[in-house]
Order: C-alpha cells, then sequence, then structure tokens
C-alpha cells in the first residue's frame, strides 16, 4: 500500500470517497474497497442537475450522480447524495460571478475544494465516523518530518496540487488522493479490472456551471444589468473603441478587441468601476511584483516578512517560475518574481513549490510596487 492510501489509525476503517461520477473518484472507492476499508460513496448535488443532466462535458451534471450511484452498486457500497446546492451557489457560483463584475479571472474549482468540498463535506464525513475523506485527486500526501504534506501528483500531466493550495494543515492530517502516484491510463486500467461502468468516460472539460464555456453569458444571467458597454483605451486613457461590458474580457487576451491598431493590442487591465478595458502592446504585460490576499501558508508556522525562496504556478497550466514570497499583514503576500511574466491577471491563483511539495499560495490583487 502505498503512502498516499494510507488512511490513520488501521482502527478507522471507515472512509469516505467523494465520488463525482468520473473515472478517477471511481477507480479511487474500488481500490479503497479492495483493500478492506468500509468504503462510504457521497456524491455531491450542486446545482439544478436537470437542467444540466444533458450536457456534455462538464463534472457533477445529473448524469454524474447517476454514474456514480452505478459505480457504487457494482463494487457494493453504499452511496450518498447531499444536497448542498445553496452552499455552492453563495460560496462559488456568486463568488464567480463577483470577481468576473469586479475584473478578475476567478477559478471556482480552487473555491469548490475550498468550500463545499474540504470544508462541509469533510465535515459531514466526520459525522458520519469516517477517518479519513478520500478524493481522485492528482496529488499526493507524504508524511514529513512535522507531518503530512501536500505534493505534485506523479504524473506531471495530471497533477492536481494547483487546485488544492488552499488546503489546511488540519485538513490534510484527514485528506487521503489514492491516486496521486498513478497516471491516468493506470486510473483506466483500474476501473476496467473492476468493470466500472465508468472506465471509458471522457474527462470533464468545462466548469460545471458554465455551459460550453460562456463566461460572460453565466455572469448576464446571474447579474443582469451589472456588465454595461464601456470605453476600450490606451495606456494614455485615449479612446480606441467600445466593449459590451468588460466581463467579455480578461487580462491577456488578443482576439475580440474589434478594434484596428498598427501592432497587436492586448487587454492590460479591467477598470469595473470606469467600464474600461484597458489595452496595450504585448510587452506592457510582464509584470515581476504581485500582490496576494488570503495566504494560506504549508510550510510551518507564518510566512515570513523576509521571505522564502520557492517556485509559484500562476496558471493551473504554466510552468512554475522561480521566486522570493513575502508575508504581509492581515494574511497577505507580496511575490517578486525572478523573471518578469506576462498575462497575470486579479482573481487568479499564485501557488507555491519547493521540490514539488506545495508550500501554499494566494490570490492575486494586483501588481506589486
Amino acid at each position: 500500500m502505498t503512502d498516499s492510501l494510507q488512511c490513520g489509525d488501521p482502527a478507522a476503517r471507515r472512509i469516505v470517497v467523494a465520488m463525482s461520477g468520473g473515472v478517477d473518484s471511481s477507480a479511487c472507492a474500488a481500490l479503497l474497497n479492495e483493500r478492506g476499508y468500509e468504503v462510504i460513496g457521497v456524491t455531491l448535488q450542486l446545482y439544478d442537475f436537470g437542467a444540466a443532466a444533458a450536457r456534455p462535458g462538464s463534472c457533477c451534471a445529473g448524469r454524474d450522480i447517476a454514474d456514480a450511484r452505478r459505480v457504487a452498486d457494482r463494487i457494493g457500497i453504499p452511496h450518498y447524495v447531499l444536497d448542498f446546492e445553496d452552499r455552492f451557489r453563495r460560496e462559488v457560483i456568486d463568488d464567480f460571478a463577483d470577481s468576473y463584475l469586479k475584473g478578475e479571472t476567478p477559478n471556482p474549482c480552487i473555491r469548490c475544494n475550498q468550500t463545499v468540498k474540504f470544508t462541509d463535506l469533510l465535515a459531514k464525513a466526520r459525522e458520519l465516523g469516517a477517518g479519513a475523506l478520500a478524493t481522485g485527486h492528482y496529488a499526493r500526501r507524504l508524511d514529513g518530518p512535522k507531518g503530512p504534506e501536500l505534493h505534485r501528483g506523479a504524473d506531471p500531466g495530471r497533477d492536481q496540487s494547483y487546485f488544492l493550495f488552499a488546503t489546511t494543515a488540519d485538513q490534510l492530517h484527514y485528506l487521503r488522493f489514492p491516486l496521486g502516484g498513478m497516471d491516468k491510463e493506470e486510473t483506466r486500467r483500474i476501473a476496467r479490472r473492476f468493470a466500472l461502468p465508468v472506465a471509458d468516460k471522457p474527462d470533464s472539460q468545462d466548469i460545471c456551471f458554465v455551459p460550453q464555456g460562456s463566461y460572460a453569458e453565466v455572469v448576464g444571467k446571474l447579474r443582469p444589468g451589472r456588465s454595461p458597454p464601456g470605453d476600450i483605451v490606451d495606456r494614455q486613457g485615449r479612446k480606441l473603441g467600445r466593449h459590451p461590458g468588460i466581463v467579455h474580457f480578461t487580462v491577456g487576451q488578443r482576439r475580440g478587441l474589434g478594434i484596428a491598431a498598427p501592432e497587436p493590442l492586448y487587454v492590460l487591465a479591467l477598470e469595473a468601476e470606469a467600464a474600461r478595458v484597458v489595452v496595450g502592446p504585448k510587452r506592457a504585460l510582464s509584470k515581476q511584483r504581485l500582490i496576494l490576499k488570503d495566504v494560506n501558508w504549508l510550510g510551518g508556522g507564518a510566512l515570513a516578512s523576509q521571505g522564502a525562496m520557492v517556485s509559484v504556478q500562476l496558471r493551473s497550466a504554466a510552468p512554475a517560475v522561480p521566486a522570493a514570497v513575502h508575508g504581509r499583514p492581515g494574511g497577505g503576500g507580496e511575490v517578486v518574481l525572478a523573471e518578469p511574466q506576462e498575462g497575470i491577471a486579479p482573481g487568479q491563483a499564485c501557488v507555491f513549490y519547493a521540490a514539488g511539495r506545495v508550500m501554499g499560495g494566494g490570490w492575486i490583487v494586483g501588481e506589486g510596487p
């Protein structure tokens, strides 16, 4: 048994598995059941799955709840569906819409892990008397000299540790990631070995509540009339054109500006109060100092103001780059990148790593001095 499958006290044999209806969490449940744990499968109803049941490419839709139940029946474990719609709407969907209205680029998958999954679901697992909560994330939980540590998944192409940076030390004691040492093909082989009905199910691609990736459409429905048209301006404030609402744009965007210029222009900033989109040349996207809020530090103690040398990942698909991170009053932080990076937007997560270990992270609020 690998370190990521160890579930604490051998006497605590009960473990809750968060089952999304996909192949990863299904294989996770089957593995733990095979190893003799008393597995309880739990699936979260997070939004109106009736309206989403027929939509392919998303996660947590109605068909996924049905698939999770079929898997549970196949491996012979109890399965429960918990209605967390109100909490999900308040903590994830509303936060997503409000962030876009402020000119930010939010990451709702991290918010979902931070709130609904690793707060509410974790509490429910404890109520059920479980010794641990297991998920199908590709990340590793390793025992370090000072307690459990969060590390990247063994497969660089599948690593999901970026989405887990807000996990607290207390939560990490209780969480398990059985797939962290595997790659996707190994997971599918496990699912086929157990003859799981989702063994060849495609991976989810979209944010679960955003049909066909239309963020602006979702924000428009949730906050009608809150993103008015405005001006597209250059860095000197000169008007270059008009836009239909800042929710249609994100920092670093080039396409869809609808203006002619002698050189390619990119979105540099979104000024929500003035309803302005600021554009400029690609070189103006480069940033070297960032200010963060709500920093979660997993390196032990508090993040010191004198700083720590780390690598930082600024987007889920971006490579990590060297940087120094400094603590700031009120739980904030400042990041100084070794080399300037482009396309960094407020609302994105900045995650800290050292030798593959997640040292923490925070939310980008702007550019430092």
